[in-house]
C-alpha cells in the first residue's frame, strides 16, 4: 500500500496526515495519541478512528500539526485524519457524513476583524447625550 497524503485546516491550525501500512498507531507531531493534549481533544481527534475500527487495525497515521490554539489544532487533526481515512476507503465517506459533516469538510469561519476607532470586533460604544 502506497502512503496517503492529507491536510486539514481550522482557523490558524494546519495539521498534515499521513497514512500508511502498519499496527494501528498514531502519533502526533512525535508522541502517541494517548500522550496528547488533554482527554476531550483526544476523544475528539479520535472520532473517525472510533467510526472505522476495522479500517484503522492496520494502518499507521502520523500527523504533524503547527499553529493555532489547542481546539484549533484538534479539529485540523481529526479532519485531516478523517479525509485520509476516506482516501483509503471510499465506504467511510458516507459514514463520516452522516456523523459529522465537519469530518470531511473544513469549517471556515474566523475570528471577527476589529472594527475602526474601537476596540472589539462586534460592541459598538455608547453614546451619552447628558
Amino acid at each position: 500500500m502506497k502512503s496517503i497524503q492529507t491536510k486539514g485546516k481550522r482557523k490558524r491550525a494546519v495539521a498534515r496526515a499521513t497514512l500508511k501500512s502498519g499496527q494501528g498507531q498514531v502519533m502526533i507531531n512525535g508522541q502517541k495519541l494517548g500522550n496528547f493534549s488533554t482527554d476531550l481533544l483526544r476523544m475528539r481527534i479520535s472520532e473517525p478512528l472510533v467510526l472505522a475500527p476495522e479500517v484503522v487495525k492496520d494502518i499507521d497515521i502520523v500527523v504533524q500539526v503547527n499553529g493555532g490554539g489547542a481546539n484549533g489544532q484538534a479539529d485540523a487533526i481529526r479532519l485531516a485524519i478523517a479525509r485520509a481515512l476516506v482516501e483509503h476507503d471510499r465506504k467511510l465517506e458516507k459514514t463520516f457524513d452522516d456523523y459529522d459533516r465537519l469530518l470531511l469538510v473544513a469549517d471556515v469561519r474566523r475570528k471577527e476583524a476589529c472594527k475602526p476607532n474601537d476596540s472589539k470586533a462586534r460592541a459598538k460604544r455608547q453614546k451619552s447625550y447628558r
